[in-house]
């Protein structure tokens, strides 16, 4: 049994050994993945181990948001456009995303260019890129640099992941209060 709950569902969602404690470059480290909307604040929060990508999160990361709107109805899962870095710039999320109908703008990485370059007419047109829509992206460091100024969540005190993802989840209604 892994740490923090059952062997099928870990305490914290996204969580491969329950804690979301893994060795990366800097040593052991938590990997908070984040989603907010236009303003900066956040919308879904998962925790991985260090070392994990963060590829692999993002269509559960997607799949956490739910906005209500007023009155009647379900609430919305799809955003308007999704910004992301080229860390997910790979052919299955492109693929992901358009077969759920999500206007994207993601980068191509370099090695996908030369790739695409290099097998001529036969590599097909580059995705589309909008590069106004691409300086929004700031938005979502903003909100890393106000999740940061608490101490608590910079240096993860908090042994358990349920803790400090707790730690998060409050934090981050702090920052949707006006």
């Amino acid at each position: 049994p892994q740490k923090g709950g059952s062997p099928t569902s870990p305490a914290t969602p996204g969580a491969q050994d329950g804690e979301a404690i893994g060795r990366s470059r800097g040593g052991l480290s938590t990997k908070i993945h984040l989603a907010v909307d236009g303003r900066g604040r956040p919308l879904s929060i998962l925790l991985t181990p260090g070392q994990a990508g963060d590829n692999p999160q993002l269509l559960a990361l997607l799949d956490a948001i739910a906005v209500n709107e007023p009155g009647p109805g379900r609430p919305r899962k799809r955003p308007d456009v999704l910004i992301a870095d080229k860390g997910y710039a790979h052919d299955s999320t492109r693929r992901a995303l358009r077969q759920r109908g999500i206007r994207h703008v993601i980068p191509e990485r370099s090695d996908q260019v030369a790739r695409r370059a290099a097998k001529g007419s036969a590599g097909g047109r580059p995705p589309a890129f909008d590069t106004v829509i691409y300086k929004k992206r700031n938005v979502v460091e903003r909100c890393f640099s106000r999740l940061k100024q608490w101490r608590d969540l910079a240096t993860r005190y908090a042994k358990r992941a349920s803790l400090y993802r707790s730690s998060l989840v409050l934090i981050a209604a702090i920052i949707w209060l006006p």
